[in-house]
């Protein structure tokens, strides 16, 4: 499994949402297994975005779906970041 960081900024759709059902969150991250990804840390943030996720997912096109789908509900808004194991990039440099 591949290793993705999404930040992801909640829109005012989305505040609602969290403001009337703070699981959510939650139910989202289950909703995001049953696309074939798995959230391994989550983080709520201050500053430039409202939340750092760590998700597994077996290929790009499998978080390019997730995020597309996420991204397509009108509540949030998601820059996602494709991972290189800090060992498989030095190696990459030799």
């Amino acid at each position: 499994m591949a290793t993705y960081i999404l930040l992801s900024n909640l829109t005012d759709e989305g505040n609602r949402t969290l403001k009337k059902n703070p699981d959510r969150i939650k139910e989202v991250n289950k909703e995001l297994e049953k696309m074939g990804g798995k959230v391994t840390a989550q983080y709520a943030t201050l500053g430039c975005y409202d939340f750092v996720n760590i998700v597994e997912a077996p290929d790009n096109a499998t978080i390019a779906r997730i995020s597309a789908e996420l991204g397509s509900r009108g509540s949030v808004k998601i820059m996602t970041l494709p991972t290189v194991p800090i060992d498989t990039f030095i190696q990459s440099l030799k």
